[in-house]
């Protein structure tokens, strides 16, 4: 399914995407629906069900496979609502004629298919042969799924603990497998071997002889040496990876997972002159994987799309990263979450988010997985939060159990943001931030859908959420008109103008992020300091300079902020060189 924009919505969250194609998937907007939820996706399978007169049939969560069994009803009632909407949308009557013009409207001038249309409405047009042209050359937009490789946790039956298949992320791709999509699964958060070898169980996953892939592999990665690993292991077992999602390791929503100090650009440049050896390295390994175990094996060499996402703001810098990486499109997340046309977020927090500054945007170490986490300061769900524990009752009640990983205090795996955790974890080493700290994710990613559709629940309506640290440079709410215009034209007045270009943004985080790694070390310094410090140093310095010729090198490109991140990128070299003292001096110390 070609999608007919250069941009695509991320996943976000739980709920804040959950039934983004139901939206706008019928306009040709690719989106991506996370599926570690189960209960709210059943929750959302009602509300959508009774909204569109459909049969509902409750699945309880009595049953071995309740888990895939929601989510693969949801995907399809979801592909349904939005199939029969892309249908009538094609029909093309007079009544519906202000909806396709609206297609059109966002989609960017260069678009030859928008030219063909307004060509074809300037002369005189039957609507039977407008809906013919159409169905032949209009999409709508694939409903992905998103699955974090990791969250993967076993489960129980009648106090049994079941086989890997029932484990979390093994049932959502089971969900999804047995679906009626023909869209894309993307695997974020690294590799889980048994998760991915667990793929080949479907035929959906390989290609026919056309190279036709009926369910993609889409892997987001966060360097080029992650993606090869992980094609390797995958192309081994004659699956094909279709798209590379390249993510900044921390200018981008949702979970942070930095790099050794690897920069946005450098890691662009390299996927881009790279992008050949890719394909024909991975291929050759997969076509002999595929003829090994008697599949179908293409006629031609398959295809890979490269994207990526993470702190994007302009229409210049959209177009930059397609022009000068040649990637096929850009994910806008962060800005999504101000068009309620397009993502769900409630009205409070929605104020919060408009309202929000650099200060209020912030990596926190609030998740229960360990890993540092984009946070919104006094969410709703922290507040809740700190009021527990005021009154003496840290901890969640932890109803979901999706982030229940530890193997401590419990046989069946226990959550840190629990209130049995916090509770035995205080008893040994007393009250503590770092134990308070861990905030419910299960319940707060998803109450912004509970509050926006009126569920009826005793559980907590505390909102957590994950934008980006680009939240602070918009502060309105957006049509999803201007949101498509703005990306593809840069209407002023949309994102603050004072705002640093992309990659000066994630420099910055990454020095302060060395910075925090550096005291971290002085106080636990082991056999391995010195050298990822001086690496990390090292791939710094590299990314620089790299900036330092890219911005002397494209003319008139970002001329109005290009002495600005010049003036920044120095700056930062004088930072490193300090720092890059600092640990020298601590090396010698400690030898």
């Amino acid at each position: 399914m070609t999608s007919k924009h250069t941009f695509h919505i991320p996943v976000m969250g739980t709920a804040f995407t959950a039934d983004s194609p139901l939206k706008v998937a019928h306009y040709g907007i690719n989106t991506v629906i996370a599926l570690a939820d189960d209960v709210l996706l059943e929750r959302l399978r009602k509300y959508y069900s009774d909204l569109n007169d459909i049969y509902y049939d409750e699945i309880k969560n009595n049953t071995v496979d309740y888990r895939a069994e929601r989510i693969t009803a949801y995907l399809d009632m979801v592909n349904k609502i939005v199939s029969d909407k892309f249908d009538e949308f094609t029909a093309s009557t007079k009544d519906k004629f202000e909806e396709v013009k609206k297609y059109f409207a966002m989609l960017p001038d260069s678009s030859a298919v928008k030219r063909e249309f307004n060509k074809l409405i300037e002369n005189s047009f039957s609507f039977e042969d407008l809906s013919v042209w159409l169905k032949d050359n209009l999409s709508m937009g694939s409903i992905d799924v998103n699955i974090m490789t990791k969250v993967d946790k076993k489960n129980y039956y009648k106090k049994e603990e079941l086989p890997s298949k029932y484990n979390d992320a093994h049932a959502g791709l089971r969900g999804y497998a047995n679906s009626d999509l023909a869209s894309s699964v993307i695997f974020s958060a690294g590799m889980n071997p048994r998760l991915y070898g667990y793929i080949a169980h479907f035929d959906d996953f390989f290609p026919d002889a056309s190279g036709y892939i009926k369910k993609k592999i889409i892997l987001k990665v966060s360097d080029y040496r992650s993606a090869i690993i992980q094609g390797k292991f995958l192309a081994k077992k004659g699956l094909w990876i279709s798209e590379y999602r390249i993510e900044s390791g921390l200018n981008c929503g949702g979970h942070a997972f930095a790099t050794d100090g690897y920069l946005m650009g450098p890691i662009l440049a390299e996927f881009r002159d790279r992008r050949q050896e890719l394909v024909d390295e991975l291929y050759a390994i997969c076509k002999t994987a595929l003829e090994a175990n008697g599949k179908v094996v293409p006629n031609d060499t398959l295809a890979v799309t490269i994207t990526a996402q993470g702190g994007v703001a302009t229409a210049e810098e959209h177009d930059f990263l397609i022009d000068h990486y040649k990637l096929d499109t850009v994910g806008w997340g962060t800005p999504f979450l101000l068009v309620p046309e397009a993502t769900t977020v409630d009205k409070a927090t929605m104020k919060q988010l408009q309202e929000a500054k650099e200060k209020d945007l912030y990596l926190s170490n609030v998740s229960p997985l360990g890993v540092p986490f984009n946070n919104l300061r006094n969410s709703s769900k922290d507040v809740e939060k700190f009021q527990k524990i005021e009154e003496g009752k840290p901890g969640s009640p932890c109803p979901r159990k999706f982030l229940a990983l530890s193997d401590e205090y419990g046989t069946q795996g226990v959550c840190t943001a629990s209130r049995l955790f916090q509770k035995n974890k205080i008893e040994e080493k007393g009250i503590s931030d770092k134990i308070t700290e861990k905030t419910c994710l299960c319940m707060g990613l998803a109450a912004t859908a509970v509050i926006n559709y009126g569920v009826e629940t005793r559980e907590s309506k505390g909102v957590s959420i994950c934008p980006g640290p680009n939240m602070a440079y918009f502060n309105q709410e957006l049509s999803l008109q201007d949101m498509s215009h703005h990306i593809y034209t840069g209407d002023e007045g949309v994102v603050r103008t004072d705002r640093p270009h992309m990659f000066v943004n994630e420099l910055g985080m990454y020095l302060k992020y060395l910075s925090e790694k550096i005291e971290e070390h002085k106080e636990d310094w082991g056999r391995k300091s010195g050298r990822y410090l001086n690496g990390f140093t090292t791939n710094m310095n590299e990314g620089i300079s790299y900036y330092q010729e890219m911005f002397s090198s494209i003319g008139d490109t970002f001329i109005s902020v290009k002495q600005s991140a010049i003036n920044s990128l120095n700056d930062a070299a004088v930072s490193m060189q300090k720092m890059g003292e600092e640990i020298a001096t601590l090396i010698e110390e400690k030898k």
